[in-house]
């Protein structure tokens, strides 16, 4: 029995939807498509495919073999590549996701970087203002700010940001600077979320966390456009403190409230390819990494 050769049918199979198309990619009989999946699953005691004369569908356990199946071909064509100096060079499609705003003002500039380091390779940006399911759509690496759950992701920590409040000096000097949350409540308030109309900012006051709720005059879906109208001397907005760290450094805005603040939040790097990363994985991760720890808005 070719174990090799009945994962790969099998995969086939499930990527196929079906054993006639399975057989027609691989280049086999249909009745030989047939037999690897019945001695396969004769080998595993258990049921892989649910059959019927229209459909084929993946049973749970069949689900769950299926993904490692396709890491071990994955690994496998890795190291044959390996070996043979295919992959002496990166290429293919890298698929990258990030927030937004984090997106363009800290990944575009290392990926255009990569990307002039290595021309065979072409990026996929994915900056998002939303949790991407890096494994079901197929994301190779991405950005995560604050703790991460327990997954099967990998993860490199490569720096942290506050939650701060800031706002103009030209707001500051006309309305004064809040010296302790209560004192918010008085000040006009640009709120970057379009989920909650009345939001709470969570604060630490004598070493106790404290819920600070307000009514805010401007409620944005966007970071960026909250960072414009805090700009412009409208209110005082809480942001992220990479998303207004050049405009605090210039002294267009300026931070209140910083012995209020909350625990720093980490940023890592993710991926979903364990030890054996590709190579257009591995170059990325290295060039991101040095890159993104040597930025002072992320220290």
């Amino acid at each position: 029995m070719d174990r090799l050769h009945l994962i790969n049918v099998f995969v086939s199979v499930v990527d196929a939807n079906g054993f006639a198309g399975a057989a027609r990619k691989l280049n086999i009989s249909p009745p030989a498509v047939t037999r690897a999946i019945s001695e396969l699953e004769a080998h595993l005691g258990v049921r892989l495919l649910t059959r019927t004369t229209r459909v084929v569908r993946v049973t749970e356990a069949g689900a769950r073999y299926v993904e490692d199946c396709r890491r071990i071909l994955a690994e496998l064509a890795e190291a044959d590549e390996s070996v043979s100096g295919l992959h002496a060079s990166p290429r293919g499609r890298l698929t990258l996701t990030a927030p937004a705003l984090f997106g363009a003002l800290f990944v575009t500039p290392i990926v255009t970087e990569y990307l002039q380091r290595y021309p065979e390779v072409t990026a996929s940006c994915w900056f998002l203002d939303r949790v991407v399911n890096m494994v079901d759509e197929g994301v190779d690496i991405g950005v995560r700010i604050g703790e991460l759950p327990d997954s099967s992701l990998q993860a490199i920590r490569v720096g942290r940001v506050r939650r701060v409040i800031c706002a103009a000096p030209s707001y500051l000097k006309r309305h004064g600077a809040p010296q302790t949350p209560d004192d918010l409540t008085a000040h006009t308030i640009v709120s970057a979320s379009g989920v909650t109309p009345t939001p709470e900012w969570r604060l630490v006051e004598n070493g106790a966390p404290k819920l600070v709720k307000l009514q805010p005059r401007m409620t944005t879906t966007t970071n960026d456009s909250a960072v414009a109208a805090a700009v412009a001397g409208f209110g005082l907005t809480r942001l992220m403190s990479y998303q207004v760290a050049e405009h605090v450094r210039e002294g267009r805005l300026q931070v209140v409230l910083s012995e209020f603040e909350t625990a720093p939040l980490p940023v890592h790097l993710v991926h979903r390819e364990g030890r054996h990363a590709s190579q257009k994985a591995r170059a990325f991760l290295d060039l991101a990494i040095e890159r993104l720890r040597a930025s002072k808005a992320l220290d």
